[in-house]
């Protein structure tokens, strides 16, 4: 990793593939706006975080594990780590408040995490577990080599993302809507809006002039 470069925390991988232009509003730009949802998972989080270490049936639960893998760039909270007393073996598990999703941001978002224990640890990590609310169900996650390739490309363009400082325009879908940053973002109009184009070229003309 670069010297200079920003730490990713865990949440940014979940907000990329989710939207890159989320991720860059929230750690570009430091913009975020509360709604039912996020308060909610936000509760959920404080109370999982909030649980007092115990060991049941020979496995110990921490919560709330902060972690960081300075090689990789990563850091970030885990909800619950799960410790196999006899084996040392680690399976992290990620809260959420609503349902699996079509898309991998959750997966990845999880895989980083594993990523963190792995450079933390030494141990080889092969699954975790989302959980999520409304389902009240838990979803085991394999942390398989194609899980891995894509994580590791998403923190390449979240490195990226941070170096260039800027915040990708938007493209409207049906994720929009469960955006807490939909008013703020307002992406059927801004993914119209040329005068972005319009600053860059003016931009480079002006720099031309100089060369």
């Amino acid at each position: 990793m670069n010297a200079d470069a920003r730490l990713i925390p865990l949440s940014a991988l979940q907000h990329y593939a989710y939207c890159p232009r989320q991720c860059a509003l929230i750690h570009n730009e430091q913009v975020w706006a509360e709604n039912y949802l996020t308060a909610h998972g936000q509760l959920l989080h404080q109370r999982v975080d909030s649980g007092d270490p115990e060991t049941r049936k020979g496995i110990r639960y921490e919560r709330g594990i902060v972690v960081n893998a300075p090689l990789l760039g990563l850091t970030g909270k885990l909800d619950l780590l799960e410790k196999e007393i006899d084996t040392g073996k680690l399976t992290p598990i990620e809260y959420k408040r609503g349902r699996p999703k079509k898309s991998d941001c959750d997966s990845v978002q999880l895989c980083a995490q594993v990523l963190c224990l792995e450079e933390m640890t030494g141990q080889h990590i092969t699954q975790g577990a989302l959980w999520y609310w409304q389902t009240r169900k838990r979803e085991p996650v394999a942390i398989n080599a194609a899980l891995r390739k894509r994580t590791f490309s998403l923190i390449s363009a979240i490195n990226a993302l941070f170096a260039d400082g800027g915040t990708p325009r938007a493209i409207y879908g049906k994720h929009c809507k469960a955006c807490s940053l939909l008013d703020i973002c307002n992406p059927l109009l801004s993914q119209q809006d040329p005068s972005n184009d319009y600053m860059k070229n003016l931009f480079n003309l002006n720099t031309d002039g100089l060369r």
